[in-house]
């Protein structure tokens, strides 16, 4: 992927999170406040880094983006108002775009289950169970 790639990455997830990554300067309160950041990789400090380096698609394909709580203590904690729960459900949403607009919840088959992330089968349900 191109770096010209990587920068409209970055600029659509700062639209889609109305965060701007340029303001975080790497202070690491994100992380230390992380009720989650262990199993993160990345840690939000460092995925916030990896956009502020161009590098969105190594972000994009990472788990740490999947196992964000988006629990809000890491833009709490942010002494610049950096939100990483925003970036990190922007990235999400970035990716579910890619892969399928819905899941059928009444009809899921075990290539489903391995294709799409969880987080698409809750808002499926969510929307079209009654």
């Amino acid at each position: 992927m191109s770096s010209q790639d990587n920068s409209q990455l970055v600029s659509q997830i700062e639209e889609l999170s109305g965060q701007r990554v340029s303001d975080c300067y790497q202070c690491g309160c994100c992380t230390a406040g992380c009720p989650v950041g262990e199993l993160m990789d990345p840690p939000p400090s460092r995925a916030i880094r990896l956009l502020q380096l161009g590098r969105a698609q190594e972000l994009l394909a990472s788990e740490g983006i999947w196992v964000c709580a988006s629990c809000l203590v890491c833009g709490t904690r942010c002494p610049r108002n950096v939100d990483y729960a925003k970036i990190a459900e922007a990235c999400r949403a970035l990716i579910l775009r890619a892969k399928r607009s819905q899941v059928d919840p009444d009809v899921v088959d075990d290539q489903d289950l391995q294709d799409v992330p969880q987080q698409a089968f809750i808002a499926s349900f969510r929307k079209f169970s009654v």
